[in-house]
This record gives C-alpha cells, structure tokens and sequence, in this order.
C-alpha cells in the first residue's frame, strides 16, 4: 500500500486545496495558505463556541454574553473549525459551487478536531443539514453530506441522510441578514422519520454557522420529533 501511495503521489503530487501549490504531505493545505487561517481555539464559550478575545481570566467552562442571556437555546453545543476569512471563505466555496469536493477530506478532519469536546460528550449520529431536492439537483451534491460521510469514519459513528428533509424550496440565506434570515427558513425542514431521531444526541453539520438560523430551524423540528439534544459543528462561522 505504501509503494502504491508513492507512485500515485509521484505521478499526482498532493495539491494545496486552496492555492493548487504541491504539497509534501497529507494535511491538504500549505504552509503560507494555512497560516491565513484563524482557527478557533480555547478559550471560547462552553456552549457557542464563540472564542474569547481579550478576557482576562477565560476558560473552557464560562458562557459568552449571549448565552448568558439566551436561556432558550435548541442546541446543546456548537462549534466550529475555522473563522471564516478570506482565504477559508475561498476554499469553502470552491467546494460549495465548484466541484471540490475533495475539500471534504481535509475540513472533516477540521471537525474532527473543532468537535472533540462534542464526541466525547456523547454523540449517536451524525445528520447533515439537507438540501431541497431542486438545489441539489442543480448542484447535484450536498455539501453538508459529503462533510458527514468522511467524518463519519474519523469519529465513528453513523450518519443519518433520510430523516431530516428540506420540504420547501427557499431563498438562499445569504441573500438574506438577520430577523430576514428567520423569516425565510422557517418552516422549512420536517422529519421523515421520527423513530430514527426519538432519544438520539445528534450532530448536525453544516459548512458555514452565519447567524445560526438555519441550524435552529433544523434543531427546532428534530427536538420536536424526540431528539435528545442536538449540536452544531461546521467548517467555519462568521464572526462580525
């Protein structure tokens, strides 16, 4: 196996998956690309995830502002591997639009590390935020998916693409800001089978956490179906 990986990395040299540079391992990026990457590191908010700046005295185990104030959160956990910037904007949308899927190797990796504290709290499956059935046709992949099919073996536990749906057709969210966000998606995921969701601690994965209305929008219907609890981990998010 590894005189096979030898030849097939000499005749296709590993690439950065960012600025298409040769790269001499396996970790997909290089070395000038990965160091315009803000990875999101402790301290941050026990239940957002979102890092501390500037906190005197921070810790794993404080809650930010929001959640402080937000006693009504539909999700347990949320994390997320990377800011998202300039350079991790570029890699997350030539794989969204532009048939990287390759990308997929290395962010699941990145949820691997960002979700650490999440697994060894308890996970039962893994569920990709769906898409509706027209834009996954005109994409003819789901990101989300690809994301949950690769992590699935890092972390070993099951993913679930049948029981969360995406029933109605919307505007994509990024047309959209705020209270508008709400409005558009509400109302527009349901769950197809219930039993596969009732007493579950799920993981829902995504790509990009921008105000978090479409991951609650999901958690809301899976909770209502009988989930345990529901966490949040995606590539990046979007801090303003």
């Amino acid at each position: 196996m590894s005189i096979f990986r030898d030849i097939l990395n000499f005749l296709l040299p590993p690439r950065c998956i960012n600025c298409g540079k040769i790269i001499t391992d396996e970790n997909g990026i290089c070395a000038d690309c990965f160091n315009q990457i803000t990875f999101i590191s402790e301290p941050y908010c026990k239940c957002c995830g979102a890092p501390f700046v500037d906190v005197v005295g921070a810790n794993k185990h404080m809650l930010c502002p929001n959640c402080i104030k937000n006693k009504k959160k539909l999700f347990r956990y949320a994390r997320a591997a990377i800011k998202y910037e300039d350079v991790s904007k570029n890699m997350i949308l030539a794989f969204k639009f532009m048939d990287k899927t390759e990308n997929a190797k290395v962010f699941a990796k990145w949820l691997k590390m960002a979700g650490a504290d999440i697994f060894s709290s308890g996970v039962d499956v893994l569920i990709p935020v769906p898409l509706h059935y027209k834009r996954l046709i005109k994409r003819r992949y789901n990101q989300s998916a690809l994301l949950a099919n690769e992590l699935k073996s890092l972390v070993n536990i099951p993913t679930d693409f049948k029981s969360l749906v995406k029933h109605k057709a919307t505007k994509p969210q990024v047309s959209f800001s705020g209270n508008a966000r709400v409005k558009n998606i509400k109302d527009a995921f349901e769950v197809k089978c219930p039993e596969n969701v009732k007493d579950k601690r799920i993981v829902l994965i995504d790509d990009v956490q921008t105000t978090g209305s479409t991951l609650n929008e999901c958690a809301k219907v899976l909770l209502k179906a009988g989930a345990k609890s529901v966490d949040f981990l995606t590539i990046a998010r979007v801090y303003r």
